[in-house]
């Protein structure tokens, strides 16, 4: 691509948002003034006026112009300018999304119809397919639907920033009311309080994040979002369900099966954090009740206050009133109110549970002593009780008001709020059982075990026949290694907390690198050794021990997935504790991030595209129900991308109302950030999920699918082996790649961030092998390449229009027709397409030139960008020769807001680039001043990530 046309016209902002974005810019152009002085002011002003030129007219002497004065900046000025563009794009952010809700919202005000993706939307798509409401709700009987918030270190902000953000928007949105002029005033010096907080707030961490603030940070967006929008969410869905639901006073509508609920690795994901041990779980699961008791009171203190209805004037049912007479209320003063008293006896009940699990005293008023309850089904069983009454007695709109959201909300929630998941790395757990075979001197034909030195039919041979036995491997008077003690505690406090808070505390156990059955079988006999497993001699129970979930991560064990699933559900224990302990349900983790990093966009895509075809075979064939765990993450090059489209895409069959996937980094910010944009993300997901499971459930989306693999498998394959060939060529066997990789992206600098509690690598040194692929993608975001999300495509697609291969079209057009056709009638490569576009459309060749001028070989440099600019200039050209269109030209709006964003972006990378040549040359030389100035530096290239991350909108 030419880089003196990289900056194409592009269409308006909408003018409400242009309004918003001005008065925020504005805003904080008054706040730099008056906090840092003219001058300072100046300089930014002048450097985001030279910016915006240089993206109106893409003239090389403005762009010169621009870096010309980036370099001329002063340490002191740098972090000022770094700082001022990074909380502008913070705040373009803020108006972004403000301005969605309110576009959303005049669409639902138009009468044009329900929004697309939406629940009511669906709900009358499928109904148009004959599937009704008796038919969704059984599907939803069946279904488990989980976002699980991950702590994969990809958000750069701090949890202070994000409450300011919060702030900002609610100020901003108060102004779309009709305001008196002294609101106005007020609204005025509110906004400007907020952003003048903003700017006198450290946007940066000084200390790294702990596993403790990891949970809490989550924990916010339950108090902010989960617990107001997920109740909302099935109440509304009820109603969507109950044709009886219009009338006001007749019954509640039947509430749907608690079929969405929450997940978290916070707290149990131990896979290479050494942070992560039974502490951590047991923290985990105490701050989540704590968070929920903590709601629960408030809003069962409240519900009391406002069902004041007095037998005087209505009756109540006997239920209700036995609920009364039983109360701890002795209050003369409330005889006639059956339903205060009744619900003063629950919420002691609630207090008295809540003292109970976790050691606090969390009642907001002080209450006679009360029994705890048993489990949250004896609390539901209360909340039933009153409901029907309020019924009955002509007062159902009393119970819309906050019983049947609370209602919906103890369905969802239980007593332990999210199920948290345990993970942990393969090799860990054969380490262990080596160690704990060889203390216990268990012998296999005869001879001692050498766990790690077996093959693995003697392996699974011998954890079978551990499986069958009672007897313990460990013993309370036998000392162990620090990582095998560690892995015992930690397992025995996962049963201790589903002891405590219920079994859907914890579910999962998920093995990261399966490579083989062995890896499973281990796990299993790990939890029979801390107690999770039933004895071997006695019935199965329902939620029995936790779900071993594979996770196939890498291209060969993604492609060795179904073999090893197919293996392991036809041992005869395995399929007994399936049927009877997991219902019949058997979940499959699928990585994004390794297998991107692995063999490249398109080869990732489709190998899990493939393992999943595979998945589903094995599943039909031994009649069990597949449920996949999509390890999702903010990048394309990591699952990211349309999370609606992205469900629809998925291969008929995969999705059948069970799924889970991960919310990683900056995404569950970006998504989950308040209650009303929560809901919205919870809506397309639950939206999805009901579409690719029950629509088309005449075959025909079977059919379809068949046909196009079918048809398209054989190019698909070819072109997959030809992208991987490129990709792995340019990463991982050209000499000195790595060397440019160190130099030409801030992958050095990004671990000072303090971002997450793990390490960004395996290893003290790490090669490109070793380092984490969520730091591999957040780099290449920082340069401006985001090569993980395209690199390889364009060269197997030309290859492929050039060369073509056996049983294809013989000429160039016909070829390129094929490929058209490929893309409007099959999902898969439709959307593979349509977030490869995305991507692309925010790479910037003369921006990430200035990075690779970091690197010291200049013929290293010259030989590894020139492969990186031919194949991006060969990728964008014969997309958009599929498309028939320039990238995102069906898009106006999206282009418009990047081309907005960009103009804020662009200084920060020039900038970046300026202060790591600084800084790494002073990390060359040694003096106590030279520390000083090396400290100022880092913390401006910490400010530019930063602002570079908000930019994006993609950071990992």
């Amino acid at each position: 691509m030419n880089e003196q046309t990289r900056y194409l016209p592009a269409p308006q902002i909408d003018s409400a948002l242009r309004d918003d974005i001005r008065l925020l810019g504005r805003t904080l152009g008054e706040v730099i003034q008056a906090c840092e002085g003219k001058a300072v002011y100046q300089t930014i002003e002048t450097l985001r006026r030279t910016a915006v030129q240089l993206r109106r007219t893409s003239q090389q002497e403005d762009a010169a112009l621009l870096e010309q004065k980036v370099k001329a900046l002063k340490a002191p000025g740098a972090n000022a300018v770094a700082r001022a563009f990074s909380y502008f794009l913070h705040l373009y952010n803020i108006a972004e999304d403000h301005n969605q809700k309110i576009s959303q919202r005049q669409t639902q005000l138009s009468g044009d119809g329900p929004l697309p993706g939406s629940l009511r939307h669906v709900i009358g798509k499928l109904r148009d397919q004959g599937i009704g409401a008796g038919k969704i709700r059984k599907s939803l009987e069946q279904a488990c639907l989980v976002p699980v918030l991950t702590a994969h270190p990809t958000e750069v902000q701090r949890k202070s920033t994000l409450d300011l953000h919060r702030h900002i928007a609610q100020a901003l949105a108060q102004r779309d009311l009709p305001l008196t002029p002294d609101e106005q005033r007020a609204s005025d010096e509110a906004l400007t309080g907020y952003i003048a907080t903003l700017w006198q707030t450290r946007m940066l961490r000084y200390s790294r994040l702990t596993v403790g603030d990891e949970i809490d940070n989550a924990l916010s967006y339950y108090r902010s979002t989960f617990l107001h929008a997920i109740p909302r969410l099935y109440r509304d869905l009820s109603r969507l369900l109950d044709k009886d639901a219009g009338s006001p006073f007749g019954p509640l509508p039947k509430p749907v099966a608690a079929f969405l609920r929450m997940g978290s690795w916070i707290g149990g994901d131990r896979d290479g954090n050494p942070n992560v041990d039974a502490g951590t779980l047991r923290h985990a699961l105490l701050r989540q009740a704590t968070v929920l008791f903590e709601y629960y009171l408030k809003e069962f203190y409240l519900l009391g206050t406002e069902l004041s209805m007095s037998t005087l004037l209505i009756d109540a049912s006997p239920d209700l009133m036995a609920l009364s007479d039983a109360s701890v209320d002795t209050s003369p003063h409330r005889e006639d109110e059956p339903y205060r008293r009744a619900l003063i006896q629950i919420y002691a009940r609630v207090a008295a549970t809540a003292q109970n699990l976790t050691g606090q005293p969390l009642a907001r008023r002080k209450t006679a002593q009360a029994e705890p309850y048993v489990d949250p089904d004896e609390l539901a069983a209360d909340l039933r009780t009153v409901a029907d009454s309020l019924v009955t007695h002509h007062a159902t709109p009393v119970a819309r008001l906050r019983l049947n959201l609370l209602q919906h909300a103890v369905a969802t929630f239980g007593f332990h709020l999210a199920t948290v998941d345990l993970r942990q790395s393969s090799d860990v757990h054969e380490r262990v059982l080596d160690e704990l075979f060889s203390r216990a001197s268990v012998t296999l034909d005869g001879k001692p075990v050498r766990y790690q030195e077996l093959g693995e039919d003697d392996r699974i041979r011998l954890l079978r026949s551990e499986l069958a036995q009672a007897r313990p491997l460990s013993s309370p008077w036998l000392a162990y290694s620090e990582e095998t003690a560690r892995e015992l505690e930690i397992l025995r406090a996962a049963a201790e907390v589903r002891s405590r808070y219920g079994k859907l505390a914890v579910r999962q156990t998920i093995v990261s690198h399966t490579e083989s059955v062995s890896d499973l079988l281990e796990v299993m006999v790990l939890q029979q050794e801390a107690g999770l497993l039933s004895h071997p001699d006695l019935p199965i129970e329902p939620g029995d021990g936790l779900m071993v979930v594979p996770l196939f991560e890498t291209i060969p064990d993604l492609e060795n997935g179904p073999a090893i699933m197919a293996q392991w559900l036809d041992y005869p224990e395995v399929k007994a504790r399936v049927r009877k302990a997991q219902s019949g349900v058997q979940e499959v983790m699928l990585g994004y991030s390794d297998s991107n990093k692995d063999g490249g966009y398109l080869t990732s895509n489709w190998s899990l595209y493939q393992a999943e075809h595979a998945l589903i075979d094995v599943f039909k064939a031994r009649r069990l129900r597949l449920r996949l765990f999509h390890g999702r993450g903010g990048t394309v090059g990591r699952g990211g991308g349309s999370t609606y489209e992205a469900i629809l895409a998925q291969p008929p069959g995969t999705v059948d109302g069970q799924m889970r996937l991960t919310e990683q980094g900056e995404v569950i910010q970006s998504k989950y950030k308040d209650a009303e944009v929560g809901r919205s993300h919870l809506d397309l997901l639950v939206s999805a999920t009901l579409e690719a499971s029950l629509s088309g459930q005449d075959g025909s989306s079977h059919q379809a699918d068949d046909t196009c693999l079918g048809t398209y498998g054989p190019l698909m394959a070819h072109l997959s082996a030809q992208a991987m060939r490129s990709y792995r060529g340019l990463v991982y066997e050209t000499d000195g790649f790595e060397r440019y990789f160190f130099n030409a992206t801030p992958i050095q600098e990004i671990s000072g961030l303090n971002i997450g509690s793990r390490p960004a690598s395996r290893k003290k040194n790490p090669t490109i092998n070793d380092l984490r692929a969520i730091p591999w993608g957040f780099s290449w975001a920082q340069c401006r390449l985001l090569l993980p999300g395209w690199f390889g495509v364009g060269s197997a697609l030309h290859d492929y229009l050039e060369n073509g291969t056996s049983g294809q079209p013989r000429s160039r057009s016909a070829r390129l027709a094929q490929l058209r056709t490929m893309a409007a009638e099959w999902p898969f490569f439709n959307t593979t397409l349509s977030n490869m576009e995305m991507v692309l459309s925010k790479v910037d060749l003369h921006i990430a030139a200035r990075y690779a001028e970091l690197v010291p070989d200049a013929k290293l440099r010259k030989n590894i960008f020139e492969r990186i600019r031919t194949e991006y200039a060969l990728t964008r050209e014969i997309l958009q020769e599929i498309n028939q269109r320039e990238l995102l030209a069906d898009n106006p709006q999206l282009v418009a807001s990047l081309q907005e964003r960009f103009a804020y972006i662009d200084p920060l990378n020039y900038l970046q680039v300026e202060v790591l040549r600084r800084f790494r040359a002073g990390q060359q030389q040694r003096s106590q001043a030279n520390a000083v100035a090396n400290e100022r530096l880092q913390r401006a290239i910490h400010l530019t990530i930063n602002g570079i991350a908000a930019g994006l909108r993609n950071t990992g």
